[in-house]
């Protein structure tokens, strides 16, 4: 019962403040945006990094002046925490992981993309391993024939968590650098192909 409490209590403040905390660190650093030379208009799947998922709402904003994504998210308690925080910014979010026991999640996102929303996906979420590319970014690339591209954000300066994903969290007063690829076209490739395409594209600025 006292977890339950706790829990409730965690949902209702902690997505509101980490909300304000993205913002606060948006707004104290210098930006610069590295974008594709041209922005596609059809449903797109956007990749980064479980690490990197913070500052990422900001980068998609620069490819929909109106989001229309579906994020996905586990189901873990954490997940949930996440989930609420995205909705702060106005991104919708799809729960569960491709990976285990995917095949409802995957189903959900494939829908999403025939509705003309993007998807963004952690390819190493949600649980690892770290920079390990699971297959469900090319199943819903290649089914649904989509472009994907990779995102990254760049801190000069960060805090680094010692969760399994070594989660960053920038620091203010710096600069953020935004990465976003051409699109990648999967079309043709096998799947383990397919994977190390993304996985390459994804470690172009990742973080150790």
């Amino acid at each position: 019962m006292r977890k339950k409490i706790l829990r409730t209590i965690a949902l209702w403040i902690v997505p509101s403040l980490g909300a304000l905390l993205i913002r606060f660190l948006y707004l104290s650093n210098s930006k610069r945006f590295h974008l594709p030379t041209v922005i596609p208009q059809e449903p797109l799947i956007f990749a980064f990094w479980h690490s990197d998922l913070l500052m990422q709402p900001y980068l998609y904003s620069k490819f929909r002046i109106i989001p229309k994504v579906n994020v996905l998210i586990s189901e873990h308690f954490d997940g949930q925490i996440i989930a609420e925080t995205m909705h702060k910014f106005k991104l919708g979010t799809i729960r569960g992981s491709t990976t285990r026991g995917g095949a409802k999640v995957l189903i959900q996102a494939l829908k999403s993309l025939t509705e003309g929303y993007d998807i963004g996906i952690t390819p190493d979420g949600p649980k690892g391993p770290r920079y390990e590319v699971s297959e469900g970014v090319v199943v819903m690339a290649q089914k649904r024939h989509a472009k994907v591209i990779v995102f990254h954000c760049l801190p000069s300066s960060y805090w680094q968590l010692s969760s399994w994903d070594r989660f960053v969290i920038p620091k203010p007063f710096g600069r953020l650098d935004f990465y976003a690829s051409e699109p990648i076209n999967l079309e043709g490739l096998g799947i383990d192909e397919a994977k190390e395409v993304v996985r390459k594209a994804l470690m172009i600025h990742a973080i150790p």
